[in-house]
C-alpha cells in the first residue's frame, strides 16, 4: 500500500467523518426545534389551564345547577394537565375543548352571566389563547415534519437509526368537533 493510497484514504475518511457530523448536527437542531415547538405549545395550554378554574367559578355563580357541566370541565383540565405523551395530550385536549364547548353553550341560556364583565374577560382571554395554542401546534407540527424528513431521507436516515434518533408525534385533535376552538360569541 503506497503513501498516495494511505493519503486518499484518510481523506476519504475525513471527507466521510465531516459528512456524518453534519448530518449529525442536522438532526439534533430539528430535535431541538420540536422541543421548542412543544414547549410554546405547554406554555400557552398552561395559560389555558389557568383561566379554566376562573371561568367555572364565574359560570358557578349564575348557573350552580348546571353542575354536570361544570365537572366535566375541571375533569377535562385534570386530565390535560397530567397527559404524558403528544398522542395523550391530544386526546385530553379534544375533551377539555368539548367540555369547554359546553360551558359556553350555558351561556345562551342565562343572559346575566352572557353580559357579565368578568365572564367577558375570561371570554376574550381564552379566545385569544385558543388562537395562540392553535399557532403553536401549527408550529410543532411544521417542525416535527421537518425532523421526520431528514429523519427518514436518505443517508440521513443512517445517521439517525445509528444514533437512536426517535421519530415524534405530530400533535393531532381526534375528535372531530374539537378541531375548531369553542365557540365563544355572545352576539
Amino acid at each position: 500500500m503506497g503513501l498516495p493510497l494511505l493519503i486518499a484514504l484518510i481523506v476519504l475518511f475525513v471527507v466521510l467523518l465531516v459528512f456524518v457530523i453534519g448530518m449529525y448536527n442536522k438532526l439534533v437542531r430539528k430535535r431541538i426545534d420540536c422541543d421548542n415547538g412543544w414547549s410554546q405549545i405547554d406554555v400557552q395550554l398552561k395559560r389555558r389551564y389557568d383561566l379554566v378554574p376562573n371561568l367555572v367559578e364565574t359560570v358557578k355563580g349564575y348557573a350552580s345547577h348546571e353542575r354536570e357541566t361544570l365537572d366535566a370541565v375541571i375533569k377535562a383540565r385534570s386530565q390535560a394537565i397530567d397527559a404524558g405523551s403528544v398522542k395523550e395530550q391530544a386526546e385530553a385536549e379534544s375533551f377539555l375543548s368539548a367540555s369547554l364547548g359546553r360551558l359556553f353553550a350555558l351561556s345562551e341560556a342565562y343572559p346575566d352571566l352572557k353580559a357579565n364583565t368578568n365572564f367577558l374577560a375570561l371570554q376574550e382571554e381564552l379566545t385569544s389563547t385558543e388562537n395562540k395554542i392553535g399557532f403553536a401546534r401549527q408550529h410543532y407540527n411544521d417542525c416535527v415534519a421537518r425532523y421526520r424528513t431528514a429523519r427518514e431521507s436518505f443517508p440521513t436516515n443512517l445517521v439517525a437509526n445509528a444514533f437512536n434518533f426517535e421519530p415524534r408525534d405530530y400533535f393531532e385533535l381526534d375528535v372531530e368537533a374539537a378541531r375548531e376552538a369553542p365557540k365563544v360569541s355572545f352576539s
